[in-house]
Order: structure tokens, then C-alpha cells, then sequence
């Protein structure tokens, strides 16, 4: 049955990949922003305003709604405060989402197994809405690989710009990166998937290290095998601020990013049938961003 379906973070990267299949879907879909009038929507979908962190500003993109989208992250604040953003934002969006009786809410945080603030402030968001509406799913990704990926251009740009680096020793890291189709098909089935998990882990197709992916993304780019030399003297804030200067992501977004990478990134419980039963592998994830970046 078609539903009502209010997506917050509508003008981020997988909130704005998220609206067509949903409408595609049936569904009545509203991109929450906090200027709707300044955003290009597909067809269908409704553009609401709406801010979390201005609670009042809630209750009427909320009216209504069946299903709600938690894609709101706030990891650019400055002085580290990102963490209390998320915590306000997670309080004043669930409470408005219990009032309006909203059932569903699909919120998208990291995999389990990381002790860095940027991943202890996703757990926490997903204890918060769940406090307030009991229906909501958090679905745990590692590294998404698309083109507007923040975590996906650092490592792109890395690789593109720098034939050899020196790296930390999170470049032994083993993840399990996940195509950017691949999440947005499972996020948009969850919609209206009969009696779904509370957690849902997704991964693709390939387990790897960060220098195992810098050596994919190499050769899919036609680019020579990088040289690169680990070194157990890089700090998360020194490698942070290396990264600011060479590649497009911010210091202030590539710090918690940075952090996490010391953690373990993969799926530890499949998720049921129905989801995400056959993910793309890295390659060809890589070529599908490549792609759609040219």
C-alpha cells in the first residue's frame, strides 16, 4: 500500500539518491530541507521545510507520515561538537516523530565494532530514535562507494593525486565497502518490508583493506600501482590535516571520518532474505562512481 514517507537529509548523497525509488515505489514522498524552495526534487516528491535541530519546525513535515528517513549527520561541526548536534537533533526529531505517531523510522549509521567518537555518536542517535519510536531500523553500513561519498572522494583523491604516500596503519584495516545502489535499494525496500530486523548490517560483495581498495581504485582509473609506505606515527588530527590539504574533504569532515578507520568494518549478521541479496562487489562499484562522475 502506498504510503506517506517524509526523507530528512534530502540534499545529501543518499538522501537525494533515496526519493526516486521511493516515489517509483508509490509511495508519497516529502524531501525535508531546510529550504525547499532553493532544491530540485524529482517528480512526485514534495518538498518540505524543516530543520532538526529547530524542533518546532517539525510537526507539519511530519503530519501525516507513515515512515520517516533519519540521514542527518552533523560530523562537520567545528570544535568537535558534532556529537551534541547529533544527540539534539536525534531528541527533537524522534519526540515530534512519536507525536505525529509516525511507525517506521529508517536511520543509516556505521557497522559495528568501532570505538571512535564519529561511530559512538551514530549508536547513540539510533538509541535515541528507538527510545521514541520503537519501529525504528538501523541499517549499518561501512564505506558507501559513489561518487558524492565523503569517505569515498577522500580515498579517491588519495589515490589520484599522490603516487606514493605515507600512511597510518589504518591502511591494514579490513572493511567491507557497499556500492551506493546497493544501499539505496535496501533502504527503499525497507519502506514497507514485512516484519523487518531491528538491525539491519550491510556490506558487499568483497572484504578488503584500505590498501587493497587504493590498489582497485588505481587500476580501474587506469593508474599506475601506488607506493605505499605505513608508518605507526600518524595521529587521526596529523592524518586529518593531511588529508584537508590534499584531497576535496574539509579537516573538520575528515577528522571523525579518519578516526573511524581503525575499526573493523564488516558484516557480522547477513541481513534477511529480500535485502540486499546479491551486492556488487568494490570493482565494479568503483567503475559505476567513475561513471557516473564522468
Amino acid at each position: 500500500m502506498p504510503q506517506t514517507i517524509l526523507v530528512t537529509g534530502a540534499t545529501g548523497y543518499v538522501g537525494g539518491e533515496l526519493l526516486r525509488p521511493l516515489a517509483e515505489r508509490g509511495h508519497r514522498v516529502r524531501a525535508m530541507t531546510r529550504n525547499p524552495g532553493r532544491s530540485d526534487f524529482p517528480d512526485g516528491v514534495e518538498g518540505v521545510e524543516g530543520d532538526v535541530m529547530q524542533a518546532d519546525s517539525l510537526s507539519r513535515a511530519l503530519d501525516g507520515v507513515d515512515v520517516a528517513y533519519y540521514l542527518v549527520h552533523s560530523m562537520e561541526g567545528k570544535d568537535g561538537d558534532f556529537a551534541e548536534r547529533d544527540r539534539r537533533g536525534a531528541e527533537n526529531f524522534g519526540r515530534a516523530a512519536k507525536t505525529a505517531g509516525v511507525e517506521r523510522i529508517v536511520y543509516l549509521g556505521g557497522l559495528p565494532g568501532g570505538d571512535s567518537e564519529h561511530l559512538a555518536s551514530r549508536e547513540e542517535v539510533a538509541r535515541i530514535l528507538a527510545e521514541h519510536v520503537p519501529g525504528t531500523i538501523h541499517v549499518r553500513a561501512a564505506m558507501v562507494i559513489g561518487e558524492g561519498s565523503a569517505s569515498f572522494v577522500m580515498l579517491s583523491s588519495l589515490v589520484k593525486r599522490l603516487p606514493a604516500m605515507i600512511t597510518p596503519r589504518w591502511i591494514t584495516t579490513r572493511t567491507q565497502p557497499v556500492a551506493i545502489a546497493d544501499v539505496v535499494a535496501t533502504l527503499s525496500a525497507l519502506a514497507d518490508f514485512e516484519d523487518p530486523p531491528p538491525e539491519v548490517q550491510l556490506g558487499g560483495a568483497d572484504v578488503l583493506s584500505y590498501r587493497e581498495m587504493m590498489d582497485v581504485y588505481a587500476k580501474v582509473a587506469g593508474l599506475r600501482k601506488r607506493l605505499i609506505v605505513t608508518v605507526p606515527v600518524l595521529t587521526p588530527r596529523l592524518s586529518s590535516h593531511w588529508v584537508g590539504l590534499v584531497t576535496p574533504v574539509e579537516t573538520a569532515l575528515a577528522k571523525p571520518l579518519v578516526e573511524g578507520l581503525g575499526a573493523e568494518m564488516v558484516v557480522e549478521h547477513p541481513p534477511p532474505p529480500g535485502l540486499n541479496d546479491n551486492p556488487k562487489g568494490f570493482e565494479e562499484a568503483v567503475r559505476a562512481a567513475l561513471d557516473r562522475a564522468d
